[in-house]
């Protein structure tokens, strides 16, 4: 009890200390709740405060716009089942696309494209000028005139020149048949000896394409050709199919292989079920052989 009456006994100079404090306490209280310290009302510039929030507002804009997946030039006719959904095309639009691209037709122009896959206007004009078509398409070039430019007539045999004396300078006359092919095809011609056996040799010259042939054969053929030593398909050895063009020795005995399991071949064309055969090549190899 003693101990605790101790902390309450003060000397005249702590009282004083503490009636000090009391007063200062109460000032305090006093000015808090009798003097305004809120601050001046703040004046805001309307104008800068909607300027302000329309480059924010640009800002979010541009952002949004950089975030959006980026569209690069594309051919349509190649559009995946993914990439439609991405440009916004409906299941329909893109199976309408699919179905008639199953049918080795080709979509060749912004007008073909909405009448295939009916899309709309609005669609068909966001993304159409990200279009790209081949160059052949967006850019043809007009079509030269050459001697030879009745190509729609077919020619007879007696109207075409011979393929085994032709020059240079004829063959060029072909629509697509520059002085590289040309001479390209006298030097082949050359390698076989002076002259083609078949028109059909002229598949074994490079560079020239199914159409560019077409062409060429229509003013050129093999006329008065040298006579050949034919193989009896069902009878030949390996030694003397590998003298044949496109034919190697491991396709020889493959050959051999198959006569033997179908006990003779009946037809030039069964070579095609002969393993690693180059079907591509058989009427050229066929040229060779006999029953």
């Amino acid at each position: 009890m003693k101990n605790i009456k101790s902390h309450f006994t003060f000397t005249k100079q702590q009282r004083s200390g503490i009636f000090v404090l009391l007063l200062l306490i109460l000032i305090l209280q006093s000015i808090y709740f009798f003097v305004d310290f809120s601050s001046e009302e703040f004046q805001v510039n309307d104008n800068e405060l909607a300027e302000f929030r329309a480059e924010v507002d640009s800002l979010k804009l541009l952002k949004l716009e950089e975030n959006k997946p980026k569209i690069y030039p594309f051919n349509p006719n190649f559009i995946t089942d993914y990439k439609g959904y991405t440009l916004g095309m409906s299941s329909e639009e893109i199976d309408k696309l699919h179905a008639f691209r199953k049918q080795n037709k080709w979509v060749n122009s912004v007008k073909d494209f909405q009448k295939v896959t009916k899309v709309s206007d609005s669609l068909l004009a966001e993304i159409s000028p990200y279009f790209k078509f081949p160059d052949w398409i967006a850019n043809p070039k007009p079509k030269n005139q050459y001697s030879y430019s009745n190509n729609n007539k077919p020619k007879t045999f007696e109207q075409k020149l011979n393929l085994n004396t032709a020059t240079a300078e004829q063959l060029k006359r072909v629509n697509g048949i520059g002085e590289k092919l040309s001479e390209r095809i006298v030097t082949y011609r050359t390698k076989l000896g002076g002259q083609f056996i078949a028109d059909v040799q002229l598949q074994d010259v490079y560079g020239l394409s199914s159409e560019v042939i077409a062409r060429a054969l229509n003013e050129f053929t093999v006329k008065e050709a040298k006579p050949i030593t034919k193989f009896n398909l069902n009878k030949v050895t390996v030694e003397e199919l590998v003298t044949i063009q496109h034919i190697d020795y491991e396709i020889a005995h493959f050959i051999i292989q198959e006569r033997t399991l179908r006990d003779g071949f009946k037809s030039l064309d069964e070579l095609t079920k002969v393993k690693d055969f180059p079907v591509k090549k058989i009427e050229i190899i066929k040229l060779y052989l006999t029953l």
